[in-house]
């Protein structure tokens, strides 16, 4: 059994209005073949949609934060991020896997954490919210889920920046670290948030982000840069 999608939507923090969008996105072929007579439609012609979506948004994103680079290396970023080990590993920290309706089939063959299943899935969600809402709620949505993830230099990282911080100053009993929203500029839709992590005082880094989740990440990047550089091992 697949995942309540309502309380999918309150921990994405968002409200489809066509709710049965959603239901499509997480709806694969295997399903709909075992359920041939009822109103189910799978989620491919969403993916396709989902898949062009993303390249439109993230290649803004990247336009925007590198306004130096060179179209190669802009082409290089954006494949990185929208490759199918980047799309999965986004699906999967959404728990996407949970909430498919699966065949019988599929479901016993370990569909559901497919790699390849569960890129769809995300893709397919990506087109499912820009029909239901426009370019601006995924441009939103990905500022609050994935962006946030990039590295300085637009790359996936491992993990996210304020855990790595947190690990690097606890091994070295360097303090407390304190994070805080210094500014906060632009309209409403276009809000941009400034963020400090500060420790015992002293400021490490900022970041500016279109969340202050992104913000604090993009922050602990600048710190953790910092901090590494300081080390007498490197």
């Amino acid at each position: 059994m697949n995942g309540d999608l309502k309380q999918l939507q309150q921990k994405l923090e968002l409200a489809f209005q066509n709710r049965q969008l959603l239901k499509q996105a997480f709806t694969h072929a295997s399903y709909v073949n075992e359920h041939r007579f009822s109103q189910y439609e799978d989620n491919e012609r969403l993916e396709f949609l989902g898949d062009a979506v993303l390249e439109l948004t993230v290649s803004e994103h990247l336009y925007r934060l590198f306004p130096d680079r060179p179209e190669g290396e802009l082409t290089k970023l954006r494949a990185a991020i929208v490759c199918e080990p980047s799309l999965v590993k986004f699906a999967e920290s959404l728990e996407f896997g949970h909430y498919v309706l699966l065949g019988k089939g599929e479901e016993l063959t370990g569909g559901r954490t497919r790699p390849a299943l569960l890129a769809d899935v995300f893709e397919s969600f990506i087109g499912a919210l820009y029909l239901d809402q426009g370019l601006e709620a995924v441009t939103a949505f990905l500022h609050r889920h994935v962006f946030p993830k990039l590295t300085l230099n637009g790359k996936l990282a491992t993990s996210d920046f304020k855990t790595e911080l947190q690990e690097l100053t606890q091994h070295h009993g360097m303090g407390a670290l304190e994070y805080r929203i210094v500014e906060e500029r632009g309209p409403a839709h276009e809000r941009e948030f400034v963020a400090e992590v500060c420790m015992e005082g002293r400021s490490l880094g900022q970041g500016t982000g279109r969340s202050k989740k992104e913000a604090e990440q993009q922050a602990a990047a600048v710190a953790l840069e910092l901090l590494k550089d300081a080390q007498p091992d490197n």
